[in-house]
């Protein structure tokens, strides 16, 4: 019964394959770091702002598949031979794109190995080298990348994805929040405090973030779906934006519940572990670590196959995980996860300087696919509804406040 019960939960998963690829991407550590923070010092105040980035989330997503699946076209090909400006805007994304990528898996790495590192404590193993915890990952992740097909990345993060989810889930009972003190904060407010706005654009940053919609329009080409999957696409969308946000949820709801409730504060994910720990015992502090290390390490393989992925897209190439230009770039591209080894720079602070860097990119998004998919010559009978088309007018307004906020927390 156990083992056929697993198949059905493999086989629905297989069926959202994007969807999958795009929550082991996006909840990654700046997610877990942020929704953390958030439910710290403000509660459940800001759900509101993570349930509207799940929301535009969604109706991104669909846009950029429902494109993908009409013109059979990856984004930036389509944004390059559909605007004036087409070349130089989608050369713009690229560069930016690519830019924020290798600034985040030097921060991501950096926080995985930091984890790492304190688990090995924990089974009371003395001091581990995170230089040499990350050697080791980045081997396996080139062995993976080297003799990987679309299909093991995805069987990859699968298995990533349902260890981050267990593991958060296993930690709310763990740690046993007050109930009481998460649905007196679902009330919808803006704290009046210094920092809340800014807190609610990283919110958004790592939630709506541009490369996920770029890299949406791939994974749906990358799967084989035709327009014939137009019904499927709208209902992996939906079941990816909403694991997202039921993930980040749990997120805030465990600092909420516990952090908040005793006046903590919390400012990286180090001080997580250490929170946690006297709450729940070493083995919520141990089964943190394993989910927060799964959402770094769900997010590590989507982020060195962006740079390849991106010059196929805007050449119009066929994508073939195990050329040469996927095996170099990739391997390139893990070089970056040395970084905060050579740099002198906390993780965490990697981390937020990449997700303000990729906030300003999400307007560049937002924007073409908005007059893609109004463009009747283009989309034919796919063209946009007035649903659709509200629901991506206001993820641009969305997308322009975020910057705003972005370039002043880089200022």
């Amino acid at each position: 019964m156990d083992k056929k019960f697993g198949a059905r939960i493999l086989i629905a998963l297989s069926a959202v394959g994007p969807g999958l690829f795009l929550i082991g991407y996006n909840i990654g550590t700046g997610s877990v770091t942020t929704m953390a923070k958030a439910g710290a010092e403000y509660g459940m105040t800001l759900f509101w702002a993570l349930l509207l980035s799940a929301i535009f989330t969604y109706f991104l997503m669909v846009a950029y598949g429902k494109v993908t699946l009409v013109t059979g076209k990856t984004a930036l090909f389509n944004i390059k031979h559909h605007f004036s400006i087409g070349p130089a805007l989608s050369v713009y994304i690229l560069i930016a794109l690519i830019t924020g990528e290798l600034l985040a898996i030097m921060g991501v790495m950096g926080i995985v190995t930091d984890l790492l590192a304190e688990g090995w404590k924990l089974l009371g193993l003395g001091e581990a080298n995170t230089f040499r915890i990350t050697l080791v990952l980045v081997i396996l992740l080139f062995i993976l990348l080297w003799f990987g097909h679309y299909r093991s990345f995805e069987r990859f993060l699968t298995f990533f994805v349902i260890l981050m989810g267990l593991c958060f889930i296993i930690v709310f009972f763990l740690v046993k929040p007050d109930y009481r003190e998460i649905a007196r904060g679902m009330i919808p407010s803006v704290p009046n405090q210094p920092g809340a706005f800014q807190l609610v654009a990283a919110m958004a940053g790592t939630t709506c973030s541009a490369a996920v919609f770029i890299v949406r329009s791939t994974v749906v080409a990358e799967k084989g779906w035709t327009i014939r999957d137009l019904k499927g696409e709208k209902k992996d969308a939906f079941v990816s934006a909403s694991m997202m946000l039921l993930l980040s949820g749990i997120i805030m709801a465990v600092s909420a519940g516990t952090l908040h409730v005793m006046g903590l504060k919390l400012d990286n994910t180090i001080d997580m572990i250490q929170l946690f720990e006297p709450i729940g015992g070493k083995i919520a502090a141990f089964i943190l670590i394993l989910g927060i290390a799964g959402a770094g390490l769900s997010t590590v393989f989507p982020i060195i196959l962006i740079a390849p992925w991106l010059i196929c897209d805007i050449a119009g190439k066929e994508r073939d995980i195990r050329s040469p230009l996927f095996r170099i770039l990739g391997g390139l591209g893990l070089l970056f996860a040395f970084g905060l080894q050579i740099i002198e720079q906390r993780p965490p602070a990697m981390m937020v300087f990449s997700q303000a860097f990729q906030a300003m990119i999400l307007p560049a998004v937002a924007i073409p696919i908005f007059i893609m998919i109004r463009n009747e010559k283009l989309m034919g009978k796919y063209r946009a509804g007035k649903k659709m088309s509200y629901g991506l007018i206001a993820v641009i307004i969305f997308s322009l406040i975020t910057t705003y906020f972005a370039i002043i927390d880089l200022i």
